[in-house]
């Protein structure tokens, strides 16, 4: 069976397509993805390492763009729906599937056009402009949070979770290897987080005494990783810093506590691992979805969360003092976030597909 998998741009859109290619594979080896994406998008440098085939088209977004930038994106979507069509007649799938983003909407146009299934995916609980025109014509739409607005109450919405890759889902039911101090994780997504990273810097003058029971493991991304690896060794913290992080595995698996931002591939991955989190959703993600996705965790006693402008150093060293000192209020928090895991996302989502294509 052929599947393309359309959209990118960043990894929350582009990390569960893949998900979904390696459960495609895992289900029939025979099955071969296809991605669907643009130069510019992080999928240019992951998919063709990962083995599976991209194909690029030309499409640029709108959010956040200029007049001008808008009055061109706009004026190439006839070509990229174009170049969309050619692609389904060379490969012939028999189901596309749109992974959100701007980079999906060609290719989920071409395909009810040329009359082949086609499904989209929405990781957020306030969906993407993409997606919400999308979804008067998908075949299947397939939702991460049950609270997902405009699209839970059509027939064609299946609640299933984002799908999570297996390796991080594989290492979820491994044991800790490092259990000697209390681990916090700090992480702002693959290009790390600027604020996030000076508040903790500020943090380590508040933690006093406490520093030396904590051990911290930071992905900083490029910009803030020497200032950042710096200052923690003038400090004298036991500390591992990173500007990105290949193996999530292991850091999510040793953590006591994660801070990081919001976006919904992070909260499907603290789910999975039953992570304590205190969640500072991105300020200027679109329709400020990061601060609903939070509010998910946070209402449930799954999660903290603290707005992106009430953080500080000393509140930010508080909580993690107070919390090393709370084990009960730690696993609690653990518990409730393991209960919102959806580890069978991919697994769901493929068993619904192949319902949808009759096999």
């Amino acid at each position: 069976m052929r599947v393309l998998i359309a959209g990118g741009g960043t990894g929350g859109h582009l990390f569960p397509g893949i998900a979904l290619a390696e459960e495609l594979k895992r289900r029939n080896p025979e099955s071969v993805s296809i991605f669907v994406g643009t130069k510019k998008g992080i999928e240019s440098g992951v998919i063709p390492k990962l083995g599976f085939e991209l194909r690029n088209i030309e499409i640029g977004g709108l959010k956040g763009k200029s007049s001008v930038e808008k009055v061109r994106n706009l004026s190439i979507i006839p070509r990229s729906v174009y170049q969309s069509i050619l692609l389904i007649r060379e490969y012939k799938p028999k189901l596309v599937i749109g992974m959100g983003g701007y980079a999906s909407a060609p290719v989920a146009l071409a395909a009810k056009l040329m009359r082949v299934k086609m499904a989209i995916c929405e990781q957020n609980t306030i969906p993407g402009l993409t997606n919400r025109i999308l979804a008067g014509f998908a075949d299947r739409i397939f939702t991460s949070f049950p609270e997902t607005m405009y699209l839970s109450s059509t027939r064609r919405t299946r609640f299933t979770g984002n799908p999570v890759r297996r390796d991080l889902i594989a290492g979820s039911s491994k044991d800790k290897a490092y259990r000697k101090k209390f681990t916090v994780l700090i992480l702002g997504g693959s290009q790390g987080a600027h604020s996030i990273n000076e508040h903790m810097l500020k943090a380590l003058d508040y933690l006093g005494p406490a520093k030396e029971s904590l051990r911290i493991v930071h992905q900083t991304g490029n910009i803030d990783y020497g200032r950042t690896f710096q200052v923690y060794r003038e400090k004298g913290v036991d500390s591992e810093v990173m500007s990105f992080i290949d193996d999530m595995a292991s850091v999510y698996r040793d953590a006591d506590l994660v801070v990081c931002r919001a976006g919904a591939t992070t909260i499907s991955e603290l789910t999975i691992y039953g992570k304590a989190s205190l969640l500072v959703p991105y300020p200027f993600a679109a329709n400020n979805h990061q601060e609903v996705n939070a509010r998910v965790l946070s209402d449930r006693g799954a999660a903290r969360m603290i707005l992106n402008k009430d953080l500080r150093g000393d509140n930010l060293a508080e909580i993690i003092m107070g919390m090393a000192a709370d084990p009960e209020a730690l696993s609690r928090m653990e518990k409730e976030a393991l209960k919102l895991g959806r580890p069978r996302a991919a697994e769901d989502i493929v068993d619904s597909c192949y319902e949808l294509l009759g096999m």
